[in-house]
């Protein structure tokens, strides 16, 4: 008798989740589609591109909880990529708006069901538009994945502007414990953390990833100000590079992809 009430308890909580799932993904189809029209609308200066941002980003955001939450990884991977393609430029350049297409349009067949959500995240997010940050037009956009866990913010920007003049495809996130996530779906080609993060420090970070098997093969940075006698910094895996920040941030970071062979 106790056995049948918990397979009904647990089928009714599957049955719960499967309509929460159904409703969301009707709900994310209309808020993509209005946001096409957004998006369009920007494009013939029919709305000021500061607000089509706005707009953009805010219900990508929305799209990233809700997806994480109801267990729907491969949305909220992309809705990441979305929500972080305009940060740090002020004027989008002229392929920003194709670029904006391009996610929506994958977002809307993942929700859809002509992206299939087992397909492998790593693939996709490598198929996706560049940032905009960098507008320099005879960069050659390498595929190299770096991720950039660092609070959001001007220096995070400086870095950011640093790896895109190298060609390299950038992707910042401001927290450690949604860094994590995203790492182990995406496999990027390199991480460079910021040591001070809060709630989970960014040293804690890399330790971690190079204890997991899943993450252990996927090269690491540091980034920080701290001074290389600092006992924290001690706490490292000995083949992470430490990038210092101040007037030899350039040499150490040359110096951490050339021994990363991403050079």
């Amino acid at each position: 008798m106790t056995e049948k009430l918990t397979r009904d308890a647990g089928g009714a909580v599957d049955d719960i989740i499967a309509e929460m799932r159904r409703t969301f993904l009707d709900e994310a189809a209309d808020t993509l589609r209005a946001l096409e029209l957004v998006v369009e609308d920007a494009r013939h200066d029919r709305l000021p591109q500061a607000d089509m941002v706005h707009r953009v980003r805010t219900d990508a955001v929305s799209l990233r909880g809700q997806a994480a939450n109801l267990g729907l990884s491969l949305i909220a991977t992309v809705a990441a990529r979305l929500e972080d393609y305009p940060v740090g430029t002020r004027q989008l350049p002229p392929r920003g708006f194709d670029d904006m297409e391009v996610f929506i349009e994958t977002l809307l067949d993942i929700v859809e069901g002509r992206i299939s959500m087992d397909t492998e995240a790593a693939a996709l997010v490598r198929k996706l538009p560049p940032k905009a940050g960098f507008r320099v037009g005879d960069i050659e956009v390498r595929d190299v994945e770096v991720l950039l866990v660092m609070p959001y913010g001007a220096a995070a920007h400086f870095v950011e502007r640093e790896l895109q003049q190298c060609g390299y495809r950038t992707h910042t996130i401001g927290n450690t414990f949604d860094a994590l996530s995203i790492i182990v779906r995406t496999k990027p080609d390199l991480v460079i953390v910021g040591a001070v993060m809060p709630d989970l420090s960014g040293i804690d970070l890399v330790m971690g990833l190079h204890a997991m098997p899943q993450t252990r093969n996927i090269p690491t940075a540091l980034i920080t100000s701290l001074p290389p006698e600092d006992d924290y910094l001690k706490l490292l895996p000995p083949d992470v590079p430490v990038i210092h920040k101040g007037a030899q941030f350039g040499d150490d970071l040359a110096d951490a992809l050339d021994r990363l062979f991403l050079i």
